[in-house]
């Protein structure tokens, strides 16, 4: 999703708000392609995956902590070791491993058995216990001409990201429920959102249909792009979807 300012506690990869405030407020502005926002000890980090740029809003000044040229910078996940997971959602695609001022401390680009993330990462989410998952795309051309979407797992302590599912219709925003049992995955193509049991093992099984949105909401347009984009989930269990 691209747009070129943050309001309030969204973008296009969203905050989790806990009220929502009646009116809409801009509060940075010029952004190119603003993607995982997160709120950590007052300051708004945010990315430009049009401008491959990780920035910090501290409510005054915008300062750029990591400029990685053809990342595409796209989802924005913190961990237990306070340090970002961030999503290169170029062609080839990348995970990123940032400290807090924007410092790359490793790269993966490739999983456990060395294939690569074609189709780009486009966003993560932290579980509970210090594990993650990553969303695979796949290409974005005019039109969509395979199922190439996968969920990615790096287990708590482990250093090689994992397949863990695959044949989405191209994967998108991902979150993780408060009990930490389902996680929830965007299919922008498909236009729905997926659900999945989490095992003990950080593996998924029982995928399902969560939510067919052209049944909760006419297209405003008729696009093969018009799925659902980035996820939060509160701690509530309430599911923020941009779309």
């Amino acid at each position: 999703m691209s747009v070129s300012k943050i309001i309030c506690f969204a973008v296009g990869a969203m905050l989790a708000a806990t009220a929502a405030p009646a009116d809409e407020i801009s509060i940075v502005s010029n952004i190119l392609g603003p993607e995982g926002p997160l709120y950590i000890d007052g300051n708004l980090y945010y990315v430009g995956w049009v401008s491959n740029t990780l920035s910090k809003w501290d409510g005054k000044t915008t300062t750029v902590l990591n400029h990685t040229p053809g990342c595409g910078h796209n989802g924005l996940a913190l961990t237990k070791q306070k340090t970002f997971l961030l999503a290169c959602t170029e062609e080839h695609g990348a995970i990123l491993e940032l400290d807090m001022t924007g410092k790359q401390l490793r790269r993966w680009d490739a999983d456990k058995n060395g294939k690569t993330f074609d189709g780009g990462i486009n966003d993560i989410v932290v579980t509970a216990n210090g594990g993650a998952y990553a969303t695979v795309f796949g290409p974005y051309a005019d039109l969509p001409t395979s199922v190439v979407g996968k969920i990615l797992y790096l287990a708590p302590g482990s250093e090689k990201w994992v397949e863990v599912a695959s044949g989405l219709n191209y994967a998108n925003g991902i979150g993780v429920s408060p009990d930490q049992k389902t996680l929830y995955v965007s299919e922008t193509v498909g236009n729905c959102i997926l659900k999945f049991k989490i095992n003990a093992d950080g593996s998924l099984s029982n995928r399902s249909n969560f939510a067919l949105l052209n049944l909760l909401t006419k297209n405003k347009v008729e696009s093969w792009w018009i799925g659902p984009d980035s996820m939060k989930i509160d701690s509530k269990g309430n599911i923020y979807v941009a779309q």
